[in-house]
């Protein structure tokens, strides 16, 4: 579930309206409707805010993810054609393990080359 969609949810099941939680966070409630639906960004203290108007944690409505950004640069034809960014939302977990297993690759493919030049030599 995004993160948007969680706030939403216990906003509702709290019995409380935009317009009041776009008093809480000293905004108007279009600004805050934009930021319920993610088309604008929550910043870390109005998260808390909102965690404690909805009397959660803030890791209750606010899940741990990162953004990774994956450009394809095709410059085969020479124009834009297929330049374009695509975004995935991915767990600090998994991007944790996947970290580790590039820096494990990394080493592996040193090693290897140590071992061609030895073989070259």
């Amino acid at each position: 579930m995004m993160i948007q969609e969680k706030l939403k949810n216990l906003r509702k099941q709290k019995g409380i309206s935009q317009e009041k939680m776009a008093k809480i966070l000293s905004t108007d409630p279009s600004n805050y409707s934009r930021k319920e639906r993610g088309e604008v960004r929550i910043h870390e203290e109005e998260w808390q805010k909102l965690a404690e108007a909805l009397e959660v944690p803030v890791e209750d409505i606010k899940e741990t993810e990162s953004k990774f950004s994956i450009n394809n640069d095709n410059s085969t034809f020479h124009d834009n054609s297929g330049n374009y960014n695509q975004y995935f939302n991915i767990s600090n977990s998994l991007l944790e393990n996947l970290q580790d297993y590039i820096s494990l690759l990394k080493h592996k493919v040193q090693e290897l080359e140590e071992e061609i030049k030895v073989l070259k030599s």
